[in-house]
């Protein structure tokens, strides 16, 4: 028993329809560009965003997500396109919304949650990453069983009146909580093992790639260590976690690409996925890799350091700031009648860079992975934070990182 997915079928992909909500907490511009990462998300998973609906709503409809004209419009649009499959939803829906409004609109009815799930399930390769993915399906599951059986047409509650279909829920449900209690156990003897192996590792300097999904970790990450990561221009397009020796002027060490974060990812997909972060836990430096070109990457930047809080348990670690994509950048200047306030997408590079050094005492880089520019500044800095933590860590030997061929096998 899974939950919805979108079939990926690259001839011809399933055609949806995106759904969000305006609200005192989420403006205009910011439900736009959720729909926009929404479609984004939809893409990878195999499907085409035809239509987008927004609704300016204090919260959202407890019954239907959207107001009842909204929905009818909604219909009426899916009535008129034959060949629309789906309708997803920006939030979170639960068990009830997700019936009337698959009664209403006669389509499969999605979800964001549901909609990462089915990118994390196509997307896992490692028998860690899939049971991650199979315990976040289960946990996403759960309080919702009971519209997997609306097809029994359970009868109303009362003496003499609790239909098979009860039965089956609550024999579903300990099903579910005893699947689950096998993943958390099977996920912590994998987390044993990879500590094994983490410790293994010697005392070569740890260094973590971070960020917002899409942002090029991959691609940094494969121009940096020579390898071949798979890397494309998808959401999530890593989902395992990769280690690889890196070698800058005879001082080997090790950097791994985790996977990316998002906005709206519900607690226990981060929780499902805490093992794979482990690498960011232990990591000596965190390079935050940020997407310069994308016009909220101050907001991604929130994003990511609030699940680093969350997954690093508020640890404060040497961090160098990213910014990959400058070939992409471009300046949008104000007008002089525009009265609204100037954002980071008004600024020219030089000026983002001038405000960025300042913010990260001139810790932070500014780069093209995909082009290679500024790659030895880059590589500059890693050398002196890894440099200074191989001191720190052999103050007998200040000459231990010059026992390493350049690739990083001792001499």
């Amino acid at each position: 028993m899974k939950p919805a997915s979108v079939t990926n079928n690259a001839a011809e992909p399933e055609k949806a329809v995106l759904v969000g909500l305006i609200t005192p907490q989420q403006d205009e511009n910011k439900c736009a560009e959720y729909l926009a990462e929404l479609a984004f998300l939809a893409d990878t998973a195999g499907a085409e965003a035809v239509a987008n609906f927004t609704q300016r709503l204090d919260y959202p409809n407890p019954r239907t997500y959207v107001g009842k004209g909204k929905l009818e419009e909604i219909k009426q649009f899916i009535e008129d396109h034959g060949d629309i499959a789906m309708a997803i939803f920006d939030d979170d829906l639960s068990t009830k919304q997700v019936l009337n409004i698959e009664r209403e609109l006669g389509v499969k009815i999605l979800d964001r949650t549901n909609l990462i799930l089915d990118i994390f399930a196509k997307r896992a390769q490692t028998a860690s990453a899939k049971t991650q993915v199979e315990l976040a399906q289960y946990q996403y599951l759960l309080p919702r069983l009971t519209r997997m059986w609306t097809h029994l047409e359970r009868q109303r509650g009362g003496i003499g009146m609790r239909g098979p279909g009860e039965t089956q829920i609550e024999t579903d449900r300990r099903i579910i909580l005893n699947k689950i209690s096998l993943l958390k156990e099977e996920l912590r003897a994998i987390d044993r093992q990879k500590a094994v192996q983490r410790k293994n590792r010697g005392k070569l300097t740890r260094v973590a790639l971070v960020g917002y999904t899409n942002v090029g970790k991959s691609t940094l990450m494969n121009l940096l260590s020579k390898s071949d990561v798979f890397a494309e221009n998808k959401l999530f397009a890593t989902l395992d976690t990769t280690v690889r020796k890196v070698v800058i002027d005879n001082l080997p060490f090790l950097l791994s690409d985790t996977v990316g974060f998002i906005r709206k990812l519900p607690t226990h997909l981060v929780d499902s996925f805490k093992s794979t972060l482990d690498e960011v836990r232990e990591a000596d430096i965190l390079v935050h890799v940020v997407d310069i070109s994308h016009p909220n990457f101050e907001e991604q930047i929130e994003v990511v350091d609030r699940t680093l809080r969350d997954v690093c348990d508020g640890a404060d670690k040497p961090m160098i700031l990213v910014f990959n994509k400058i070939d992409a950048f471009s300046c949008k200047p104000k007008d002089d009648d525009d009265l609204t306030p100037r954002e980071a997408c008004n600024a020219t590079l030089d000026e983002l860079k001038a405000s960025w050094m300042n913010r990260m005492n001139n810790n932070c880089v500014f780069i093209s992975a995909k082009k290679g520019m500024n790659i030895d500044e880059l590589k500059d800095r890693l050398y002196t934070m890894a440099r200074e933590i191989h001191l720190a860590r052999f103050p007998y030997n200040d000459l231990l990182y010059q026992n390493y061929d350049t690739d990083g096998n001792e001499m």
